[in-house]
């Protein structure tokens, strides 16, 4: 189970383990929030940023499941 810590900013905001723009073909068939980096990636392996459109999120950096996450500077989480 995730620390307090893990799942509060330091604001007290609820955290999301991954950032809501994160999109794969799996996203648009899921009925919850993706948890885990399998509930994102496919067998296709491809994933990107709904912010940029690309495989690069708007900070430059690569968009991936266990990269889209708090702490990020372009993190948003689900509950916003």
């Amino acid at each position: 189970m995730d620390s307090i810590d893990e799942i509060l900013d330091s604001s007290g905001s609820v955290q999301s383990p991954m950032c809501r723009e994160i999109r794969s073909k799996k996203v648009f068939t899921l009925e919850s929030i993706p948890m885990e980096p399998h509930d994102v990636i496919d067998l296709s392996n491809h994933c990107w940023c709904r912010q940029t459109m690309q495989v690069f999120g708007p900070d430059g950096d690569i968009a991936r499941p266990q990269k889209c996450v708090p702490g990020r500077t372009c993190y948003q989480s689900h509950f916003e």
